[in-house]
């Protein structure tokens, strides 16, 4: 029997951790899978279709998430919620999935850091609609915090939720944020290696979050993740929800169930792995 394709695709391609993590994956549930990297523009879509269909299944990143949906036979709810497509399952029928929700949700808990009460994020863009939507679907009391330069967009998603789930948000600039959050979201770029050495908000507004997520993967912990677990408070950053929507991607694919420890491991590994890029 030959051995089954997988691949993830997007357009440029060129650093993407997926080969790495999928591959670990695959060893950590004894089953084969060869992983590969195809560099797919969206106009290139049409002619490339037949030879995605022949894999077993892929990931879609970068600019094809949306792309892809018309070449798809059905979507799963949270897929067609989002209108984005990051995990599709070749069969009989072509099924796509988006599983960056549950990534997310995924790291939170194996974290330890519940999904409730008031949680803030911070920044409005792409990553932060699937917060803003799992933290209503959730029942949380949500706030949007942005920069001056965003309050457009912010309303834009804040307009979004309210129609598609009629649900209303509170929203406000970073430099206004007051008040105790149970959870602070970083959903900006705002700590990222190189500029290792910079948070979205200030020290005051930290102190009075009890557990932080921060999208940010590279640096494994950014100063944000540092000084929230220097007040003692629970922390996991965006390392964790990358290799957690992959483990989803398996569990799609193949019905895999992992141990907590392993995919912890994965995760450290995969920062290592990482660094070693830059």
């Amino acid at each position: 029997m030959s051995k089954r394709k997988f691949a993830v695709i997007g357009h440029p391609i060129g650093h993407t951790m997926s080969p790495f993590i999928h591959s670990r994956l695959f060893d950590l549930a004894k089953t084969e899978g060869e992983y590969t990297v195809l560099d797919v523009a969206p106009e290139e879509l049409p002619v490339k279709i037949k030879a995605l269909n022949e894999l077993s299944g892929y990931n879609i990143t970068i600019p094809n998430k949306q792309k892809i949906i018309p070449f798809l036979d059905r979507l799963d709810k949270k897929a067609e919620l989002y209108g984005s497509v990051n995990t599709v399952r070749n069969g009989d029928v072509r099924e796509g999935f988006t599983t960056d929700p549950d990534g997310f949700l995924k790291a939170l808990k194996a974290s330890n850091i519940p999904f409730e009460g008031n949680v803030v994020i911070v920044g409005c863009g792409g990553v932060a609609r699937t917060f803003a939507y799992e933290a209503v679907l959730a029942k949380c009391d949500l706030t949007i915090a942005v920069r001056p330069d965003d309050v457009s967009f912010q309303k834009a998603l804040a307009d979004d939720i309210n129609e598609k789930l009629g649900a209303r948000v509170n929203t406000c600039l970073i430099q206004d944020m007051t008040g105790d959050y149970d959870l602070l979201v970083n959903a900006t770029p705002v700590g990222m290696y190189p500029n290792v050495n910079n948070m979205a908000v200030s020290d005051k507004v930290l102190s009075r979050c009890a557990n932080v997520f921060d999208a940010v993967y590279n640096p494994l912990e950014t100063m944000l993740i540092q000084k929230a677990k220097a007040n003692g408070s629970a922390a996991v950053g965006g390392m964790a929800m990358l290799v957690w929507q992959a483990v989803v991607a398996h569990e799609i694919w193949d019905g895999t169930v992992y141990d907590t420890a392993d995919i912890d491991q994965l995760i450290e590994d995969s920062a290592k792995e990482q660094s070693k890029r830059f």
